[in-house]
């Protein structure tokens, strides 16, 4: 039986309404043993503006870790351009906002962003890498910055309490549930969550709404970019055409009106092979207009 799949954004933030999904996947991502985490509360996502043009941030899931430190998790589920540097400025903004006029510096909390990737960020086998502010030798400037990157496509090895939470984000039906053998507290309430809310028609619902209109999305971008090769395309042509005589007013026209592939592609070859753009007319099959 399908499943509605965490890799949505409304499914994966109703999980981490769960208080115990949140507190045992923060203690395994950030190998912080669950006694030790007193509180995992969740908080507003609106990061705070400073002034009305400054560019608003909200976070997927914001949680203030036992009072002292502030954690993001933010799910990717596509590669988009410059997320590495949204992911810096969420931090920033999270460390700068909780200070106000007057107050000391010491009163700044730890911030941790766990970014979950449902792509390739590079070609390194780790699928769950750490980063702080070190020096070029590895010493350590600061523990106030933390940076996860947990990427779901790459091939689990050993027995990382990430894994399991992985295999849970990869699932795809209730079989695959329970081929996740784990004592895990906190992956076996998700599980059970994870099933409830493939049971909930209005989750279901807007499951399948997401699914159309990812879609939908990759449908028209697939148009766009097809559109784009085209007009390159003929603009070559025009390029060629140029350096063998005088074109005919209503020629670009035709050109650049033409969006099959292949005919194009055709005339870029004879434009090429043409000795005028006469011969290119006449051998491309163009009929001028009377």
């Amino acid at each position: 039986m399908g499943i509605v799949s965490l890799k949505f954004d409304f499914s994966f933030k109703q999980l981490m309404l769960n208080e115990a999904v949140r507190k045992y996947f923060i203690s395994d991502v950030l190998g912080i043993p669950v006694s030790e985490i007193r509180s995992v509360r969740l908080s507003n996502p609106f990061l705070w503006r400073r002034y009305f043009r400054q560019k608003q941030g909200i976070l997927d899931v914001k949680v203030e870790l036992n009072e002292d430190s502030i954690v993001d998790i933010e799910l990717q589920i596509r590669m988009l351009a410059y997320w590495d540097k949204r992911s810096l400025y969420y931090l920033a903004k999270m460390f700068t906002e909780g200070l106000l006029i007057g107050e000391k510096y010491h009163r700044l909390k730890k911030c941790i962003c766990i970014n979950i990737l449902d792509f390739d960020m590079n070609e390194s086998p780790e699928y769950h890498r750490v980063y702080r502010l070190r020096d070029e030798k590895g010493g350590e400037f600061s523990d106030l910055f933390e940076i996860h990157v947990v990427e779901l496509k790459k091939h689990l090895t050993g027995v990382d309490p990430v894994n399991d939470w992985i295999r849970l984000f990869n699932a795809r039906s209730e079989a695959e549930l329970d081929m996740i053998k784990t004592t895990n507290p906190g992956i076996l309430e998700a599980i059970r969550e994870v099933k409830i809310m493939s049971l909930r028609k209005d989750l279901r619902a807007l499951y399948e709404a997401h699914l159309k209109e990812r879609r939908d999305r990759c449908a028209r971008e697939d148009f766009v970019r097809e559109e784009g090769k085209a007009e390159g395309k003929a603009e070559d042509i025009l390029q060629l055409l140029a350096g063998k005589g005088e074109i005919p007013d209503e020629l670009p026209g035709v050109i650049r009106g033409q969006h099959d592939m292949d005919t194009l592609t055709d005339w870029l070859l004879t434009a090429a092979r043409a000795e005028s753009v006469e011969d290119f007319v006449e051998q491309a099959g163009i009929r001028k207009k009377n």
